[in-house]
């Protein structure tokens, strides 16, 4: 049978749900710049065929438990950041 699209890591808390892989890599460098573990979960098939539909490239960024509090905080938007969207 096939496993489900959001399994249950224990330990670890997902802090950011991307639209895809390249959004996801640039919040894991942000998070891994600030030394909080990361681990990116998502199915095969989304970025093999670069399609997101129905969560299929979704890309689920998690930490430690312990680490979920500062990754929110640094994920945030802040007032002059630039936002991670098509709208530019």
């Amino acid at each position: 049978m096939f496993r489900p699209i959001h399994p249950r890591r224990p330990g670890m808390t997902v802090v950011y749900r991307a639209a895809g892989l390249v959004e996801a890599e640039i919040i894991k460098g942000r998070l891994e710049g600030a030394s909080i573990p990361v681990m990116l979960d998502y199915e095969s098939a989304g970025p093999a065929i670069g399609i997101t539909v129905n969560g299929l490239g979704e890309v689920r960024v998690l930490v430690p438990n312990q680490h979920a509090q500062e990754a929110k905080e640094l994920i945030e938007p802040r007032e002059g950041d630039e936002q991670l969207t098509d709208e530019a």
